[in-house]
């Protein structure tokens, strides 16, 4: 019965999803005006509004102007009802456990497909989510706070790292383009320094490096080349050993990306510079800060090592050389979420740990 609830459920959500992949990105209200075809703006009537039957019954065309309407409003309909079908399924827990991760698996359709049209991952969508998260976890929920805590800066972390050092290898060892008053400079500072003093004299260097830069109005910034080639002898040659060390690097990292990202979701963002390479966007790395959240870091880790792949086999297939990331790490992210610890277990068992 929990089954058919999620099931019906989820095809409601789907349907206000459309409206939320279609709007959103425009900055367009998501729930004013009510619903209408895009193509002659007739507003639709509840019998044109029911998930999936509505779009069967109307053979793919709008009732009043018969243009065509995009399978792909009854497959976000149809993926949400089978995810939320399967979350009652593998968690039947109803209150409050799988009403909130009925909301994560919303969270994730939406950011998926608003991804796949504009490469882009809005910020109230993956800052939402990841609130979300630690709300959950604050509640006792997915291990509790501090693991999801721990998850979202430790997960945030490797992804900006690895954007990181992708983007130097692509600028040829060259410094990149400062941003004022906090940036991608401040995030590796507080990386280099997490390794070598803690996570928490990592953070605080790269704020009070954020605090300089907005105090003299100028930019104070260590070249990044210098902080991310420093960092690897640091994890090695640190006393306590690489992996202590490293986890130092990460969290630091991870509190940088996500308060540098969280201040400039509420101001203008830098203009971007086409002509310089990126390899990882930065969208990403927040989208890996809410799946860290959800699932804590070693099924992260699982459901990221899903998303290359599954990412380098659709690339390879569809012969593609730009490929949004985000519809790969929200895959990744339901792997991690129901299966994550238990596939990281086997893992561990395989290697003899």
């Amino acid at each position: 019965m929990l089954v058919i609830l999620g099931l019906l459920l989820g095809l409601a959500v789907g349907s206000f999803l459309n409206v939320v992949i279609h709007r959103l990105p425009r900055g367009e209200s998501i729930v004013y005006p009510p619903s209408r075809c895009p193509a002659c703006g007739a507003r639709l009537g509840p019998a044109e509004l029911v998930p999936v039957v509505s779009y069967l019954v109307q053979k793919g065309r709008c009732r009043h102007c018969g243009a065509r309407i995009s399978p792909r409003y009854p497959l976000v309909e149809l993926l949400t009802g089978v995810l939320f079908a399967a979350a009652a399924y593998l968690r039947p827990v109803l209150w409050p456990d799988l009403v909130f991760l009925w909301a994560f698996l919303a969270f994730l359709v939406a950011l998926a497909f608003i991804d796949a049209d504009t490469y882009l991952l809005p910020d109230s969508l993956t800052y939402g989510g990841l609130a979300l998260g630690l709300l959950a976890g604050g509640l006792g929920m997915n291990g509790g706070l501090f693991r999801a805590l721990l998850g979202a800066l430790l997960a945030a972390g490797l992804m900006v790292l690895v954007g990181g050092y992708g983007n130097l290898v692509l600028r040829r060892l060259k410094d990149g383009k400062p941003s004022w008053p906090v940036g991608f400079h401040q995030v590796y500072l507080a990386a280099l320094a997490g390794a070598f003093l803690g996570p928490a004299w990592g953070t605080m260097l790269g704020l009070l490096n954020w605090l300089l830069n907005a105090l003299t109005r100028r930019g104070w910034n260590l070249p990044e080349p210098v902080s991310l080639l420093l960092l690897p002898p640091v994890l090695v040659l640190h006393p306590a050993g690489p992996l202590a060390a490293g986890q130092g690097a990460l969290v630091a990292a991870g509190a940088l990306a996500l308060l540098g990202g969280l201040y400039w979701a509420f101001l203008p963002e830098p203009e971007e510079d086409d002509d310089e390479p990126v390899a990882l966007g930065f969208g990403d790395v927040k989208l890996s800060g809410m799946l860290g959240a959800w699932s804590g870091f070693p099924a992260f880790l699982v459901g990221l090592f899903v998303a290359v792949l599954a990412g380098a086999v659709l690339g390879v297939l569809f012969r593609r050389k730009r490929l949004p990331f985000g519809p790969y790490l929200a895959l990744g992210g339901v792997v991690a979420v129901f299966f994550g610890d238990a596939l990281w277990k086997v893992y561990l068992a395989s290697v003899g740990w």
